[in-house]
């Protein structure tokens, strides 16, 4: 019996399809995430600023009130006085709060381009080399902000806050005019229309200067205070930071550093205030600072006006960046 042949040999296996080429796409820190993260910054920014601004606007009013003229007394006196007036007058509260309105779209708005336009400074210099070692927001370390030197710190707030301080001036003007017992505005448009008629597009600007010799190193110094006090609150921490102990840090390095820059820069805002209230007899920052300095002070020293208002400054100035500040890092963090 014969044995079958065998099998043909099976064909062999199809070459395997040639491999997919993958695309593969980059996402560069100028796309969509650069994006977020912008708005991010604006809105967070936005948002401190605005919850400030309208929790402390009667701090705001009557440290205008005292500043506005020379006290015939001491500044105690004087907030004292402004107090029972407005309480004993019609509809306190609603007194207290006297230009909310301007004062919540200065913060608001303000606080909202002063944020995110310092993280694009602070990054772009940190980028450039400028940076200060460390950054994140992970260990002892509270914050997930560009970290700088002490001297860019310094600068980058500066510069930031004399820009933004000079786009919102015409609104700041309003606040201050609403805040004082000098003027009589019942409405934003009420007010526009009587500087624009009276002083001309010059009226939007009064105190400018002033104002910005004020801001400029108000935020510079706060800035590096501020990064200062982050680093050594944060270094007495021992262990991982979570986010609510990083705001706890941030609010008080913020309150602290708003305290000492305030206490540094109030002699601007007190001839800012009598600027932008009296532009007729204060037509500059040395006009006012003369007047103010040789002005009849009663028992008090010449000069002694330059300070009025800094504890109610202070106390407003350390509490809104402890919100402020506290909120806006806890927001991007």
């Amino acid at each position: 019996m014969s044995t079958p042949p065998p099998p043909p040999p099976s064909p062999p296996p199809p070459p395997p399809p040639p491999p997919t080429m993958l695309t593969t796409t980059t996402t560069t820190p100028s796309s969509s995430s650069s994006s977020r993260t912008k708005k991010s910054h604006f809105l967070s920014g936005g948002a401190g600023g605005l919850i400030s601004a309208i929790i402390l606007q009667p701090a705001d009013l009557l440290k205008t009130r005292i500043q506005q003229s020379p006290p015939s007394s001491s500044a105690t006196a004087t907030l004292l006085s402004t107090i029972r007036s407005i309480a004993s007058g019609p509809s306190p509260i609603r007194q207290l709060w006297r230009g909310t309105l301007p004062s919540a779209i200065r913060t608001g708005v303000g606080s909202a381009m002063y944020f995110s336009s310092l993280n694009f400074v602070r990054s772009a210099i940190a980028r450039r080399g400028g940076g200060g070692g460390g950054g994140g927001g992970g260990g002892s370390n509270s914050s997930s902000l560009p970290q700088l030197s002490p001297l860019s710190n310094l600068l980058a707030g500066a510069a930031t806050r004399a820009g933004i301080g000079y786009l919102m001036m015409p609104v700041t003007v309003m606040k201050v005019r609403y805040e004082s017992s000098l003027y009589t505005y019942t409405s934003l448009a009420s007010a526009s229309r009587d500087i624009f008629v009276t002083e001309g597009v010059r009226g939007f600007f009064g105190g400018w200067g002033a104002t910005a010799i004020r801001d400029a190193p108000y935020a510079g110094l706060y800035v590096l205070f501020y990064e200062q006090g982050k680093k050594t609150l944060g270094g007495l921490y021992k262990g991982g930071m979570d986010d609510n102990m990083a705001m706890v840090v941030n609010a008080a390095a913020g309150a602290a550093a708003a305290a000492a820059a305030t206490a540094v820069t109030n002699p601007f805002d007190a001839l800012k205030t009598r600027i932008q209230v009296d532009p007729e007899r204060y037509r500059n920052m040395w006009t006012a600072a003369k007047i103010v300095c040789t002005e009849e002070a009663g028992r008090r020293w010449r000069g002694r006006a330059l300070f009025d208002g800094l504890g109610l400054r202070v106390a407003r100035k350390a509490v809104s960046s402890a919100l402020a500040w506290g909120l806006y890092e806890r927001m991007v963090r």
